[in-house]
């Protein structure tokens, strides 16, 4: 009866904590402040605290992780709306370099140390911090990087030189199945699309893994395969 109840539990607390993930956004997913990192860990240990709850006492740490969520979507309301309280909650850059100058203070501050700068600049490609700029500490704990002029890539714009524009790719198959929405914003239709499909000598639509066009009205197709990748490849 015990395991019964932890896995209603369990499977109660992953619910409630893909619901709050919602709520609070993709943001706990990709770019984490520090309140971020620390809000997320507490939620997740009360969730499963609360999986595991076999004194029945479930409501407390379900109000718990309530409180912590929508603490998170309050501040992050609060940050979108107020530039002090961002810098308060979120931070602020930090400039590590500029102009041939690093600055101690701002690594003491920053808590990085000289080799773990090292380290990120050669994990960037940098393996003389005299090709950079600037380097600065984003609030997300990255740092962002400005080459010198003479060591950054050569751009288009460098030869007088105007590209095509790009845009999106927009993916009308998807696992066998239509994206009706997807091939609607690109401003074809189904008849187009099986047109296109019987010029790559493709009858049924099930064997199409991905299909995509883009804003030249270029099309893809990417079918099922079987074959294995030779193992040389990946030697």
């Amino acid at each position: 009866m015990h395991i019964l109840y932890i896995v209603v539990l369990s499977i109660g607390s992953i619910v409630e904590l893909f619901i709050l993930c919602k709520l609070m956004g993709y943001r706990q997913l990709s770019q984490l402040s520090m309140f971020d990192y620390i809000n997320g860990i507490t939620i997740g240990n009360i969730a499963a605290e609360m999986a595991t709850s076999l004194d029945d006492n479930f409501i407390e740490p379900l109000v718990a992780m309530l409180i912590y969520a929508f603490a998170a979507i309050f501040l992050s309301w609060w940050s979108s709306k107020s530039i002090k309280a961002r810098r308060i909650i979120s931070g602020k850059p930090t400039v590590l370099l500029n102009n041939g100058q690093l600055f101690e203070k701002n690594f003491r501050k920053a808590k990085i140390d000289l080799n773990e700068f090292l380290a990120q600049c050669r994990i960037s490609g940098y393996f003389d911090i005299s090709q950079l700029e600037s380097a600065i500490l984003e609030e997300n704990g990255h740092i962002s990087f400005l080459p010198k002029s003479g060591n950054r890539p050569l751009t288009p714009g460098d030869m007088q030189f105007t590209p095509k524009r790009d845009a999106l790719v927009a993916n009308v198959i998807i696992d066998g199945h239509i994206m009706p929405k997807n091939l609607k914003a690109s401003g074809k239709d189904e008849r187009w699309l099986d047109n296109q499909l019987k010029t790559y000598g493709i009858s049924d639509i099930k064997e199409v893994f991905l299909a995509t066009c883009d804003l030249n009205q270029q099309f893809t197709v990417y079918t099922y395969t079987k074959d294995d990748i030779p193992p040389d490849m990946l030697a």
